[in-house]
């Protein structure tokens, strides 16, 4: 499911930073809440660790709070902010030299709002994203997942927009090979053998 912004919700958000810029912390509480649900999934793919989210999307919205004076509308509210969550995400994993347990996020599932939302073909899908390199993860979840064009991911992850379609690329190959292995396909079972 796509969310993208309407022309009320980007005009509401560019008062809220607005209002940031000048100091007001109701306006960033307002931001945070707004968020918090949405960077909460995006950083759940980098970590699965409840207290570490946690902290991305606090160093976030610190971020936000010292940085809402210099936006300058180049992009939408909402791409700069996972643009900051990003690069933060990347920060903390390089801090605590972790990098390894985030590629593989097969022995701690991913958090989930709602346990029913989970079948099949979803956990499937789920570990084989985990499968992915993280970059090439972090696309595919900002492009199908959170409704980003390519530019604005390539904004968020401050990369050219070349990369990024490289990176969907090489992900979308990835995934038709992990895919069926995780069925339990194999090519001799698909020929009747």
């Amino acid at each position: 499911m796509a969310l993208q912004a309407t022309s009320s919700q980007t005009q509401g958000d560019n008062d809220l930073l607005a209002a940031v810029a000048t100091g007001d912390p109701l306006a960033l509480e307002t931001l945070y809440f707004k968020y918090y649900r949405r960077l909460g999934h995006f950083i759940s793919r980098f970590t699965s660790c409840y207290e570490n989210v946690e902290e991305i999307i606090n160093d976030t919205f610190i971020a936000v709070w010292q940085g809402a004076k210099d936006f300058c509308s180049a992009s939408k509210v909402s791409t700069w902010i996972f643009g900051i969550a990003y690069r933060t995400a990347l920060k903390s994993l390089r801090r605590q030299k972790n990098h390894d347990a985030a590629q593989n996020l097969d022995d701690c599932p991913p958090q989930t709002i709602d346990p029913f939302l989970e079948t099949e073909v979803q956990e499937w899908l789920t570990h084989g994203l985990n499968r992915l390199p993280v970059e090439q993860r972090l696309t595919l979840e900002l492009a199908y997942r959170m409704g980003y064009s390519m530019e604005e991911i390539a904004a968020i992850t401050n990369s050219p927009v070349g990369t990024v379609k490289a990176r969907m690329f090489h992900a979308r190959g990835k995934l038709r090979q992990y895919l069926p292995a995780l069925a339990g396909y194999t090519e001799s079972a698909g020929r009747g053998d």
